[in-house]
């Protein structure tokens, strides 16, 4: 389950393009957070303290209780929805908060790391790794951080399919069972080979022709 912390936030009134620049060069991120139950308002964090709180999580989603100063409700349990970084930098420029009851279900993406050699691996195959991240649904307190899936044991040509995730109690998958997360393919390297012997031999026979048609010329022309 996934293990939400607190994030200190103050509630923030100056708005606009400008005001948003001046917090960035004083260390602190400008965010907004909403709900369908309450309004919407500006709140503002520490760059510093999100960016570690960043560091200890892969998750696109993830649950934080801010203690919000300034506002009427100072506690809100609130997932991570989404983030705007700087393109070239990765400085975080604004946060989106979505407010959440812990009493009712959420939609999250979650991240899928595999664990093991596959066997396959060791025989020459390719890990293509398909799919990194997964949405569930479920209560904010069954949460998953993300799921761990082995492939020790799949060999070339085997796949690792979403129904092949432990899943925990009370948390459900919105992909279809059969989606592939997984798959060891046959090396490449043997594939082009192939494919550079097959042109090879597809070329030969018009070599020849240009060649007899090349000693019919000169005979002719004799």
């Amino acid at each position: 389950m996934s293990s939400h912390v607190k994030l200190q936030a103050k509630k923030r009134e100056a708005a606009g393009g400008g005001a948003a620049k001046r917090l960035r060069r004083d260390g602190t991120v400008p965010a907004v957070i909403y709900g369908a139950t309450q309004d919407n308002y500006s709140i503002q964090i520490d760059a510093r303290e999100f960016g570690a709180l960043l560091k200890k999580t892969s998750a696109e989603n993830f649950l934080v209780d801010l203690q919000i100063e300034g506002a009427k409700e100072k506690t809100k349990l609130a997932m991570v929805q989404d983030m705007q970084q700087h393109p070239i930098t990765g400085d975080i420029l604004h946060v989106d908060f979505h407010a959440v009851n812990e009493n009712q279900p959420i939609t999250a993406t979650v991240p899928i790391e595999l664990i093991g050699e596959a066997e396959g691996v060791k025989e020459g195959g390719l890990l293509d790794h398909q799919l990194h991240s997964i949405e569930v649904h479920c209560l904010p307190s069954a949460l998953p951080d993300g799921f761990q899936a082995d492939v020790s044991h799949l060999a070339i040509g085997d796949a690792l399919h979403v129904s092949d995730l432990v899943v925990p109690e009370g948390v459900e998958f919105t992909l279809d069972g059969e989606n592939v997360i997984a798959i060891i393919a046959e090396p490449r390297l043997v594939e082009e080979e192939e494919e550079d012997a097959a042109a090879v031999v597809d070329g030969e026979p018009e070599v020849i022709g240009e060649k007899a048609d090349d000693e019919d010329d000169e005979k002719s022309d004799d």
